[in-house]
């Protein structure tokens, strides 16, 4: 019975390693090409977006999910050297149409020789897009959907899933373990 409780606690454990091995989704504790936050164009032409609302919490930086609305410093990385030699323009819209929905804010198209795209603005609850256009032959187009103030609940509800399965699946093995006649005995030896 014991070698059943080994064998169940170490098929729970593989399966707990199992569910947490993919889910480094934290910005920044990826690898360049996983990142959520970089966008690639053909084989090398890259760029990564980070927002960041110092007023709210100084550190953190995020990607497509901004917690809270307010002014909202949005950093663009042109990752490929390529891309600073181009005019790069960044136009954030309430919505997913560029040409349709409200301009929020508008950076125009320049050059950036240190590859750094910068722009304030102020963001309400809701979602929008941040478009990074260069003036290019073919034109290089970059999207971002924003989500400000809206909890996702698939990604909520993912996060949550792994850890409420350890826990019981661990509830299961500790109640296993305690039910095995090794432990009945030594339990019933000790109350003696």
């Amino acid at each position: 019975m014991m070698k059943q409780a080994i064998q169940a606690g170490t098929s729970i454990l593989v399966l707990v390693a199992t569910l947490y091995s993919g889910s480094a989704t934290a910005h920044g504790k990826v690898s360049m090409e996983e990142d959520s936050c970089m966008r690639r164009l053909g084989d090398s032409s890259m760029v990564h977006l980070s927002a960041y609302q110092p007023q709210y919490e100084p550190a953190d930086q995020y990607c497509t999910e901004i917690p809270k609305g307010g002014n909202t410093f949005l950093v663009v990385d042109l990752v490929d050297p390529a891309l600073r030699d181009i005019p790069i323009g960044m136009r954030i819209v309430r919505g997913s149409n560029e040409t349709e929905d409200e301009t929020v804010s508008y950076v125009r198209p320049s050059y950036h020789p240190d590859g750094v795209i910068k722009g304030e603005t102020a963001l309400d609850k809701g979602e929008y897009t941040v478009f990074i256009t260069g003036e290019a032959v073919p034109p290089v187009r970059y999207e971002y959907p924003l989500r400000v103030e809206m909890i996702n609940y698939a990604k909520t509800f993912r996060a949550a899933v792994g850890p409420m399965i350890a826990a019981l699946l661990l509830t299961l093995l500790g109640y296993k373990i305690m039910q095995s006649k090794r432990v009945r005995q030594w339990r019933s030896s000790r109350g003696s």
